[in-house]
């Protein structure tokens, strides 16, 4: 996708502070951090959402978790614990649309996250 910001870092045309690559993944730091560690896992396979995410891409999506959980391990705060999230869509808050999983972790993360902007409709 010529216009995906992540298709362009993945293709070294924007850079980016890289944590991990491999052939089906890279990790990189998010340039708007919400944690003391946030980064993004990204496929090299464009994927715009998780609905559009196939069968056939169950594995890779488990790969970018385990990538997840290893990162975690590297930097000191498996034990602790962190979060990982996936945004879909407007509402889900998905803004750059090539599936990407935010790994935050370095302090405690209450819950839930949006505290603020939650609201319970009671009908």
């Amino acid at each position: 996708m010529m216009d995906c910001l992540f298709c362009k870092i993945l293709a070294g045309e924007i850079p980016a502070q890289r944590l991990y690559e491999d052939d089906r993944v890279i990790a990189f730091r998010d340039i708007n951090p919400q944690a003391p560690f946030h980064a993004l896992i990204i496929p090299r396979k464009h994927i715009s959402t998780l609905n559009d995410v196939q069968a056939e891409d169950a594995e890779l999506v488990g790969h970018m978790l385990r990538t997840a959980a290893t990162l975690a391990s590297e930097y000191g705060f498996a034990q602790e614990g962190y979060r990982t999230v996936f945004n879909c869509n407007p509402h889900g808050g998905q803004t750059v649309y090539h599936i990407h999983l935010h790994l935050l972790g370095g302090k405690p993360l209450g819950w839930p996250p949006y505290q603020d902007t939650l609201k319970v409709a009671v009908e």
